[in-house]
């Protein structure tokens, strides 16, 4: 299925009798391979393509007129195929992705071969999967397909299923003797991977789907992640030997992990894969593609942890990029943009589940705008907010050529004005603003660039500084000359300066900067480093008023250091700055960085 393809989070009803099946056996699937990076080139930038989920998961009237998930057909594939290389390819969109279902009936009933390996169903693939392939490759386009991890319950046969090329070998020497399940859904049986057998399993899976030209695999269900936790749920074995088997056809096969993948395993999920999903599905399972609510808008959350492990040979994948289709879509327009917006600055592959064959004409235009797919596939490295993670955000990245891409954000329900202010870039006087959605250059810019957006609006900007780098004065926040209150305290920190940090800062605890000195009044940018694994808001406040709750985007873990910037009104002379967790959890602090001039 979709991004997670049986993927949808078990949480949500719709997916429900998937995800049923699937625990019952009733959806059956081998692990998914991928080839360790003997092609240099192989995700040297994200992918783009197409991919069948996210019409396969919708209620959208007319798109699974046979069923649930039943628009999986090789004639929709074929379809798209051809929609896709004659109007997106030129672009850089390349990849044909069939998900989850090709190997079932549309009732969902699963078909193996004699050695336990999915079999296309004849009705939805009468051509089987390799002619599948040799059409889309025929197109000057990729085949990508789908395998969910672990040996399916449906691929068992009573232990008894040679494996092959595996002289021996059955389906009982390469699980756990007591037969525990493992993926997002509980649908196959954990393979034991100190069992010889076992990587022979997944060589055989690898080699079939290498003989019928496969490109790209995803591997769905992948764990730490997928809803599940645990050794039960621990693939990271899988995607080894995946890796392993893909490298060992000697066919460069691009491998997607889904979904939902822990963060602590990212060293792994970069080992083994070109790119990994960090967010459930972004489909609704409701009467459209997606929805904003549904979590197309937790990206913006979720994302910025992630961001330092993205880089050539791997990506953060954020998932289908359903813009095109308007009403089907289920956005706003404004929404659609800030949605493609996102996935750019993310440098997410460009992949989208929107029925190219009735593309509106606004969605067409956020598909191939030349300057945004340049963001997601040029040099710029990926962005990060770069302002607390508020209602009004910006995001941004330092381009190899001293500019910077910068991304504007209204995530609130009704309009409101977004300014991005050259000193949280680190810089001051003026710069010039390229608009990148509407090609178009704005003119030059002085200290700051603000853009009134409507609800969940959105603007893309190259920024060219004009003016001089910006010069700071540091203050440690374990510094003596610092106030702690409640339980707040000083701790080790290796990814800190000065390897120190203010920690504990929770139900009370507070921090407060002293003699914080500036040479004249005004609104100063204040950079703030810290630390947090996950989201956390503090209150801000400068001489003991006006305190603003911010919400601080997460590092990742808690040994990554980050910062962003808040606007703070300080007097001339000394100052104090103070973090007040309030009743709730704030990030640990590091230091603050005060601009010597506004």
């Amino acid at each position: 299925m979709r991004s997670s393809s049986y993927s949808v989070m078990p949480v949500r009803a719709l997916r429900a009798a998937v995800v049923l099946a699937l625990a019952a056996g009733a959806v059956t699937i081998t692990p998914a391979a991928h080839a360790e990076t003997t092609a240099p080139a192989l995700a040297a930038k994200p992918y783009m393509g197409w991919s069948s989920w996210s019409m396969q998961s919708s209620k959208y009237p007319g798109l699974n007129p046979d069923g649930d998930y039943s628009y999986l057909t090789e004639a929709n594939v074929a379809k798209q195929t051809d929609a896709l290389a004659a109007k997106l390819k030129k672009y850089g969109y390349e990849y044909v992705n069939i998900d989850a279902g090709w190997w079932m009936d549309k009732t969902w009933k699963t078909g193996y071969d004699q050695y336990g390996r999915q079999k296309a169903d004849p009705v939805r693939f009468p051509s089987g999967m390799k002619a599948v392939a040799d059409r889309i490759h025929s197109k000057g386009l990729k085949a990508g397909i789908y395998l969910p991890a672990g040996l399916e319950k449906g691929a068992y046969g009573d232990g008894k299923t040679p494996i092959w090329n595996a002289d021996g070998c059955t389906t009982a020497d390469i699980v756990y003797s007591d037969l525990r399940t493992t993926n997002g859904w509980d649908s196959a049986y954990k393979i034991d991977f100190s069992r010889p057998c076992a990587q022979k399993y997944i060589d055989s899976q690898a080699q079939l789907i290498a003989g019928w030209g496969y490109d790209f695999l995803k591997l769905d269900g992948v764990g730490p992640g997928s809803g599940k936790s645990g050794d039960q749920y621990d693939n990271v074995a899988d995607v080894a030997a995946w890796n392993k088997a893909i490298a060992a056809t000697g066919r460069p096969i691009h491998l997607e992990l889904s979904w939902s993948l822990d963060i602590g395993h990212a060293a792994d999920w970069q080992k083994y894969s070109q790119g990994w999903r960090i967010d459930t599905d972004v489909e609704c399972y409701c009467n459209t593609l997606v929805s904003w609510e549904n979590s197309v808008d937790d990206r913006w959350d979720d994302t910025p942890g992630w961001t330092k492990y993205a880089g050539p040979g791997g990506w953060n994948d954020l998932d289908s990029l359903d813009v095109g289709n308007g009403e089907m879509d289920g956005l706003t327009k404004a929404e659609r943009q800030s949605y493609a917006t996102l996935w750019a600055i993310a440098k997410s592959p460009l992949f989208t589940g929107d029925d190219l064959t009735r593309l509106d004409s606004y969605g067409l235009s956020l598909l191939t705008n030349k300057e945004v797919i340049a963001v997601d596939q040029g040099a710029t490295p990926p962005a990060r907010p770069i302002t607390p993670s508020d209602p009004q955000q910006v995001w941004a990245a330092k381009n190899p050529d001293g500019s910077y891409t910068v991304a504007l954000f209204n995530l609130a329900d009704k309009p409101a004005a977004v300014s991005a202010n050259w000193a949280a870039l680190g810089f001051t006087g003026k710069a010039a603003v390229r608009d990148l959605w509407n090609h178009e250059n704005l003119g030059s810019f002085k200290d700051k660039v603000t853009e009134a957006l409507p609800a969940h609006g959105s603007r893309l900007f190259t920024v060219t500084p004009h003016g001089s780098a910006l010069a700071y004065t540091g203050y440690e926040a374990e510094s003596t000359a610092n106030t702690l209150a409640g339980n707040a305290s000083v701790a080790d920190c290796s990814a800190c300066s000065g390897g120190k940090k203010v920690g504990n800062l929770y139900l009370g605890g507070k921090l407060t900067f002293n003699d914080v000195v500036v040479p004249k009044a005004g609104t100063y940018q204040v950079k703030i480093a810290y630390v947090s694994g996950d989201a956390r808001s503090a209150a801000v406040s400068a001489n003991g008023g006006g305190a603003v709750s911010h919400k601080f985007p997460s590092t990742g873990d808690w040994g990554t250091a980050e910062t962003v910037s808040v606007p703070l009104t300080l007097k001339a002379g000394s100052n104090t700055i103070t973090f007040d967790s309030g009743n709730s959890y704030a990030p640990d602090i590091d230091r603050i960085d005060v601009p010597k001039s506004y």
